[in-house]
């Protein structure tokens, strides 16, 4: 019964890590791209002004 109790108390530390290092990530501004790299490519970009000539 005791082994419950510790893997418990191991289990609750390790999830309040991943909780603390998403929190640390969302305030340190990791998920503030609106515009994903998958999605830019859907966006125009603008024309070019080089011409090219014949």
């Amino acid at each position: 019964m005791s082994v419950m109790i510790i893997l418990l108390l191991v289990s609750i530390c390790i999830a309040g890590g991943f909780l603390a290092a998403f929190l640390w990530s969302v305030k340190d501004g990791q998920f503030d791209d609106p515009d994903s790299p998958a999605q830019r490519m859907l966006h125009d970009s603008p024309k070019s002004k080089i011409k090219i000539e014949n």
